[in-house]
């Protein structure tokens, strides 16, 4: 591996605690370059954004920093990048700028492979216009999207298709650009629920063929926040409601109130950290950021590796459900016969940190029987084989 592990631990002070985090799916550490910026930021000078004092100019400064390094990171305009509080409150903003033009007659189709994010706001909007809702349905065997259902589901009444890229919960990645071009034949937009996806994998949303992606800045060493990407002339074809005074050009007008510069700003380090991490001779972020991730992703894959063959040592007293050729190092399991919140506190008292929960996989949860709670163990860049024989060792001695 190109990266220097060691290195790269030096940067996390939480890491100094001696715990093993197994719980970057529902958030990661923050390193201490993110920490700074945001420090820096919020102590200023630090105005409303202006092009006059330098308060004003360094709140600018903020925003355009950060519209260009997502811009870098999930390969669409810096216009394209639209920031908000969450995943999950751009997803419901959009939910209901899109449903404007829903009527009865029209159809959506979702999946049961979802974060209930991805789920919920279309579900609610599509009940407020009387629009149908199809599903595409999980195939219990392999743990990954059915496609024949999907295909049954897909009508010339589609107005829209929501779908994970990486399921939270299992790891599983559907097949995004087909699924995306099938959406488009039949005339209807793709929303792309990238949260889990953009920990582990540079993005690329054009490729991918999303018409929105959204991710959260989080779940990549970054701080709390959501990010939405899409083509800037697709979102001059939206017309959120809006103060008459705020502006009108995209991407402000889905922004709405004054902008959070510091959360921005540690936005930004967060890529600039990413990208940094194997850089190789690249010349430009984007070409950090393609080498950097491509060795973090060979690192993952190495712990996924280690961590589920010591899982299947184990035998039947534990089952992984994680079982896709395609997903992320995530792993979900449950324990024979005993409650997951009591292997989550065994594992805790020996500082090992992996939750217990259904992690708002409402629908997988509910699809494919799966006992709530269950274990969840995800890998992170900072994980070490160490972290991973711990988890091991910790859920063998509460067997």
């Amino acid at each position: 591996m190109a990266i220097d592990l060691t290195a790269l631990r030096a940067h996390f002070p939480s890491l100094a605690t001696g715990l093993a985090f197994f719980d970057g799916p529902g958030g990661t550490q923050t390193p201490r370059p993110v920490a700074d910026a945001i420090a820096a930021t919020l102590t200023g000078p630090l105005s409303n954004r202006g092009t006059v004092s330098p308060s004003e100019l360094n709140a600018e400064r903020a925003v355009t920093d950060f519209r260009a390094a997502y811009a870098d990171l999930l390969h669409v305009p810096a216009n394209g990048i639209v920031h908000g509080r969450s995943a999950t409150q751009l997803t419901y903003d959009f939910s209901r700028h899109l449903a404007k033009d829903w009527k009865p007659g029209d159809e959506i189709v979702l999946s049961r492979l979802d974060h209930d994010a991805n789920v919920r706001p279309w579900l609610q909007a599509a009940e407020r216009a009387g629009v149908r809702v199809r599903w595409i349905e999980i195939d219990t065997e392999t743990m990954e999207l059915d496609l024949d259902s999907y295909e049954r589901a897909l009508t010339p009444a589609t107005r829209l298709v929501a779908v994970t890229a990486a399921s939270n919960v299992l790891g599983t990645k559907p097949p995004v650009r087909l699924i995306a071009d099938r959406a488009h034949e039949a005339g209807a937009l793709v929303y792309v629920d990238g949260v889990h996806y953009a920990a582990h994998h540079l993005v690329d949303v054009p490729a991918l063929g999303a018409d929105l992606f959204v991710c959260s800045p989080y779940k990549f060493l970054g701080p709390h926040c959501g990010v939405l990407a899409a083509a800037p002339e697709f979102l001059e074809t939206l017309r959120p409601d809006k103060l008459v005074p705020s502006p009108d050009t995209v991407p402000e007008r889905f922004e709405f109130g004054t902008m959070p510069y510091e959360i921005l700003a540690g936005a930004t380090a967060a890529v600039g950290f990413l990208a940094e991490l194997d850089p190789g001779t690249g010349t430009s972020r984007r070409e950090r950021l393609t080498r950097s991730l491509d060795s973090v992703h060979e690192h993952e894959l190495m712990l996924r590796a280690r961590l589920q063959e010591g899982l299947e040592a184990l035998g039947d007293a534990v089952t992984l459900h994680s079982k896709a050729p395609d997903r992320t190092p995530t792993l979900l399991m449950t324990v024979e016969g005993r409650d997951a919140r009591e292997a989550q506190a065994h594992l805790a008292a020996r500082g090992v940190v992996a939750p217990a929960g259904s992690f708002y996989a409402y629908e997988p949860f509910t699809a494919l029987k799966l006992e709530d709670p269950a274990l969840r163990a995800g890998l992170a860049p900072y994980n070490t084989t160490d972290d991973v024989d711990r988890f091991l060792d910790g859920l063998a001695a509460f067997l």
